[in-house]
């Protein structure tokens, strides 16, 4: 079993300073630059026309909620921002800049990370190697310092060791760092993909239904988690069917249905939305709702 290595106060302050790489000032989400702009984007499977026409704006240090019923669109749109799918149509600028998301690892060294629905981890790795591997996408030292093993690829491995205690600590289970994945509990499992992550450096954080499998405990502790990752300066996209915990994070959320964008706005003003009320209760709902409530 690997153990952590101890860690003088120095090193200690100066890993955890490098979780504050992009704490901003508190930006309002109306003036806030875009970090994520995407225009017109489509895709079909087939006959099956998956998204239609998606047009989507989130601003930095703003944690933005998609929704909707199952098979609306939510987990493909993710799939395309991150490289895994190609769209049919559409336009994508990130913090400004077009980029073209073709490939998951051109992706994300662009700036977007993800979490999957369905756990992806490297299961018989180590937690920590689990976030060292991810870290990689930021190194320099290449294939041939590896063979070599240079002074700057030593050093540039121990600072992605570090690197990656640090964000164990951050997510709360560093005292894991030497076991295997497969060991974790489902819930430290999750917090063990967001720490990978958010070991890639990224601007936007794209977590996808990071509570599901979770009890009420370990929901409460995801949701203390992403607010302090917003308040450490990250952007975070959200798709959750947990409508509690959606409400209580995001200020802004847009709502698919059947591949197209029915809603978007505050919570409470998605709430009363009659299309919503309609898409996840069906048709008439939102009439005897309204009705009932007026």
């Amino acid at each position: 079993m690997m153990h952590s290595p101890a860690r003088t106060p120095v090193q200690t302050v100066k890993a955890a300073h490098m979780l504050d790489r992009e704490k901003n000032l508190n930006l309002n989400e109306d003036t806030a630059p875009l970090v994520l702009s995407v225009e017109g984007v489509s895709k079909r499977f087939g006959g099956l026309q998956a998204l239609k026409d998606i047009n989507l704006n989130i601003t930095q240090g703003s944690i933005h909620g998609l929704i909707g019923p199952n098979g609306a669109g939510k987990t493909t749109f993710f799939n395309i921002i991150t490289g895994l799918y190609a769209a049919d149509a559409g336009e994508f600028r990130l913090l400004g800049k077009p980029y073209k998301p073709s490939q998951v690892h051109e992706v994300a060294r662009a700036g977007i990370a993800r979490t999957f629905q369905n756990i992806r981890l490297f299961k018989e790795m180590s937690v920590l190697e689990n976030v060292m591997v991810a870290r990689h996408v930021r190194t320099h030292s290449g294939l041939l310092g590896a063979i070599f093993r240079t002074a700057s690829f030593a050093k540039e491995e121990h600072e992605i060791r570090l690197r990656a205690f640090a964000l164990l600590d951050y997510v709360g289970i560093e005292r894991f760092a030497g076991v295997k994945a497969k060991t974790l509990s489902y819930g430290d499992q999750r917090r063990l993909e967001i720490a990978r992550a958010l070991a890639t450096d990224p601007h936007l954080l794209a977590l996808d239904e990071p509570a599901a499998g979770m009890n009420a405990t370990e929901k409460v502790e995801l949701k203390n988690l992403i607010e302090q990752i917003q308040r450490d300066g990250k952007t975070v996209l959200l798709i959750e069917h947990d409508v509690k915990l959606v409400m209580g994070l995001c200020k802004t959320l847009t709502v698919l249905d059947y591949g197209t964008k029915i809603a978007e706005g505050t919570p409470s003003e998605v709430q009363r939305n009659e299309r919503v009320i309609e898409a996840y209760l069906g048709s008439g709902a939102a009439h005897s709702i309204t009705t009932t409530t007026s």
